[in-house]
């Protein structure tokens, strides 16, 4: 089968997989490296007309906004200015793409000079993107906003920063809470149903408190003897996890694999967080549908149950903020200094293991919801 290359684009294949791994559909996607915009290929066959078609569009698009450069003296300009900061460059890669997010929505008022810039116009601003892309969002783009001009005081590019005085959307009432606490019930059937080489994952998130994107990355080294050794890739924040048995029983049961991670996909490849984030959605919503689990079951939902499981055990929020890394420590601390961390860690692994054994053994099956 002849493989198809495009320039600028990324295309791959994305498989099903039945739970004894067998492959029951393999679908391929296409997207732009450099704005992520996919070509839905359902309309457009993979090396069809059409197909080559859109992907010269969407190339001529991103290469005409390339060549408008930002002008200078212009809220672009001192966009563009804070992109090439240092602060940008050591942000973690999900917080970069949210704030390129946020410069694209900003795109169409780019020329707007820095003299007409005040609080009242950001303010507009923000109240316009929480009417197009939501409260939360909204709240980005002012921190975005808020990020550029402080980094661009210091360089006489504006005076002072103006999205400061603006008061962040609150979080709407009727609202649920995202990122939810897992019920027993929702992870004993998700561990039970999930295929093997998307259980072991699960269990990982599950067991350590680690950010889905974090515990994908990690990789064979970051394990020493019984301890996960690692770095917060949101806030470069080390973490010293030590392995507890149940953790250690789901590495063991995981399929054998080549892969530098620790995590690999049924074909023994690393993961990447958008690959994995696909097939948990269609497994989740396929849990959803049988009503085996409540909606807005989310992966970092399973951070914040070691959290809440810990906190209602009785521990203290210090000893559950140094596992899940949420220390503020010195990115020079030698693996001897977080030695230290790492003991302390292991009582309050201890800890969640017998408060998750003793959970399981009470669990009851998930009662479906009746519809009147």
């Amino acid at each position: 089968m002849t493989r198809i290359r495009v320039k600028g684009f990324k295309i791959w294949t994305q498989k099903k997989t039945r739970k004894d791994g067998s492959v029951w559909e393999s679908r391929p996607y296409c997207e732009h490296r450099a704005t992520g915009h996919k070509i839905d290929l359902q309309k457009k066959p993979l090396g069809s007309a059409e197909f080559f078609a859109e992907c010269a569009r969407i190339a001529a698009i991103a290469e005409a906004r390339k060549a408008q450069a930002p002008k200078p003296g212009t809220l672009g300009g001192l966009i563009s200015a804070y992109f090439q900061t240092e602060h940008f460059a050591n942000l973690a890669d999900a917080t970069k793409r949210d704030y390129r997010k946020c410069a694209d929505f900003l795109h169409p008022i780019r020329d707007t000079p820095v003299s007409a810039i005040t609080t009242p116009l950001m303010s507009g601003i923000h109240d316009k993107a929480a009417g197009k892309i939501g409260w939360r969002r909204a709240n980005m783009v002012r921190t975005f906003l808020s990020q550029v001009f402080r980094y661009a005081i210091p360089r006489g590019l504006i005076d002072r920063d103006y999205a400061a005085g603006v008061i962040p959307k609150p979080r709407p009432k009727d609202r649920p809470y995202a990122n939810r606490p897992w019920a027993v019930e929702e992870r004993a059937v998700v561990l039970e149903r999930a295929a093997p080489h998307v259980r072991v994952a699960v269990a990982l998130i599950m067991n350590t408190g680690l950010d889905p994107s974090d515990a994908l990355k990690l990789t064979r080294r970051q394990i020493d003897g019984n301890t996960i050794w690692g770095v917060r890739g949101k806030t470069g924040h080390e973490v010293a996890i030590p392995i507890g048995p149940t953790l250690q029983a789901a590495l063991d049961a995981a399929p054998a694999h080549d892969a530098v991670t620790i995590l690999a996909t049924s074909t023994g490849k690393p993961w990447t967080y958008n690959g994995f984030s696909t097939v948990w959605h269609r497994f989740k919503k396929k849990l959803e549908a049988e009503e085996t689990v409540q909606p807005g079951l989310t992966l970092k939902g399973l951070r914040h149950t070691v959290a809440t499981t810990l906190r209602e055990a009785g521990l203290e929020e210090r000893q559950i903020a140094d596992l899940l890394g949420q220390k503020t420590p010195s990115m020079a601390r030698h693996y001897s200094r977080s030695a230290n961390l790492a003991d302390r860690n292991r009582i309050t692994m201890e800890t969640l293991e017998k408060e998750n054994e003793r959970r399981s053994k009470v669990v009851k099956p998930f009662k479906k919801t009746v519809k009147l």
